[in-house]
């Protein structure tokens, strides 16, 4: 069986992790070296992750209580948890399920006099146009910050210009992954400087903890090859669990004890030795060969199947989605023919706050509610990729004399 998802992080990565867990090297060093290949001017810093970044910035920004942050509906929780943390209102922007951007007629309808920054998410893989949304926030006096965790595809792209802070993710499950690590690039230099002190009197984590994390992810890895993943599917039947459960649980970055104990600490040598090594000498060969294959499925599918962010300026398919009418019935169906898909999200749409129900990002939720994730990276042989879409093909309704495709998604 195909797994859902390959780690894209090679086993030298691995190994270097491992060996710099124990080696006395210089941590300002690498860090600085980092942050210089996002931004010789100097204005990035490294974090342990998105969050640890976004709550330095929260902190150091110390905007009035009950000041509003417009976000992209589409996001993972602890995101609108860290801005609920400082006291201030996370309100949500529905979607346009075509090209993933947050949409202009809802991000005008959420905006407030409490209105203070907005946050938007490029998703999937997706770089959507922010023109449009910096234009709004320079009017208005907003701040605009980008989150680019699942949007990394190296040097081409580090945030955009008129973006007071673009976020990047070097996580578990994202592109060049370092199992941890986030990079934010802070155009404010007033507002960085001390975000440096700060950042600078947390704790380090731990070597020892990131060398656990080298060995959990080995494991996942080498478990995720199409042999040894079979047996793994088995092994969660056996035990009463499934793969979506036991795979949520590894892949979550802080699980269990004091969330924000745990998200404020620097992070160790061996961690940024790992980011340097993927984000310095970063291979744009991986990514092309994902964008090639998903591009292939995409003209393969034709209209059997609704694809997010398919009219996207730009998309990478760090994950590759589809809209189905039947998201239980597809995954079992892929499944029993070797593709573990799944609906499991690791994102949610943001609830409106009380008062402001008109607000509830639908298209968002009607969204997550049809989803599904497909096993599409480069390790995924050409005829897979054919036979894919073949039996994604053959689920979708026949065409009646005088009636439109209505394919996988419903309408087309």
């Amino acid at each position: 069986m195909y797994a859902r998802k390959r780690l894209d992080i090679g086993w030298m990565d691995l190994a270097s992790g491992l060996v710099n867990a124990g080696l006395p090297r210089d941590r300002e060093s690498i860090a600085r070296r980092i942050e210089q290949w996002f931004s010789p001017e100097g204005r990035a810093l490294c974090t342990l992750s998105i969050r640890s970044g976004l709550e330095l910035y929260l902190e150091q920004l110390a905007l009035p209580k009950g000041s509003e942050v417009l976000m992209s509906a589409l996001t993972i929780p602890d995101m609108w948890k860290v801005v609920e943390h400082h006291g201030l209102v996370p309100v949500p922007v529905d979607v346009d399920s075509r090209t993933l951007a947050p949409k202009m007629d809802a991000l005008l309808r959420a905006a407030s006099s409490k209105t203070r920054a907005v946050i938007v998410a490029h998703l999937f893989g997706t770089r959507i146009d922010l023109d449009p949304i910096a234009k709004v926030c320079r009017e208005r006096g907003w701040l605009l910050l980008e989150d680019c965790a699942q949007a990394f595809t190296g040097p081409d792209y580090k945030g955009h210009p008129a973006a007071d802070v673009a976020m990047f993710s070097f996580g578990p499950i994202k592109t060049s992954a370092a199992l941890a690590g986030g990079v934010l690039v802070i155009r404010d230099s007033s507002v960085l400087t001390p975000m440096r002190a700060a950042h600078a009197a947390w704790p380090v984590q731990g070597s020892g903890l990131y060398a656990k994390r080298v060995l959990k992810y080995a494991g996942l890895k080498a478990v995720t090859t199409p042999v040894l993943y079979s047996g793994f599917v088995k092994w969660c039947e056996l035990k009463g669990t499934t793969q979506d459960a036991v795979i949520q649980s590894t892949v979550r970055g802080f699980a269990g004890g004091d969330f924000w104990q745990k998200i404020r600490h620097q992070p160790s040598v061996p961690l940024l030795s790992v980011i340097e090594r993927r984000v310095c000498g970063f291979d744009g060969a991986r990514v092309a060969r994902r964008t090639a294959l998903s591009r292939e499925l995409v003209e393969l599918l034709g209209d059997a199947a609704e694809i997010p962010g398919i009219d996207a300026p730009f998309h990478s398919y760090w994950v590759f989605t589809i809209l189905v009418d039947d998201p239980a019935g597809i995954v079992q169906h892929l499944r029993a023919h070797g593709y573990d898909a799944t609906s499991v999200a690791t994102m949610s749409a943001l609830t409106p706050p009380a008062g402001r129900e008109a607000l509830d990002p639908r298209e968002a939720r009607a969204a997550l509610a049809r989803m599904v994730y497909l096993p599409v990276y480069p390790e995924l042989p050409r005829r897979r990729i054919e036979e894919l879409a073949a039996l994604l093909r053959s689920t979708a309704p026949s065409r009646a004399p005088g009636r439109r495709d209505v394919g996988l998604a419903g309408t087309a």
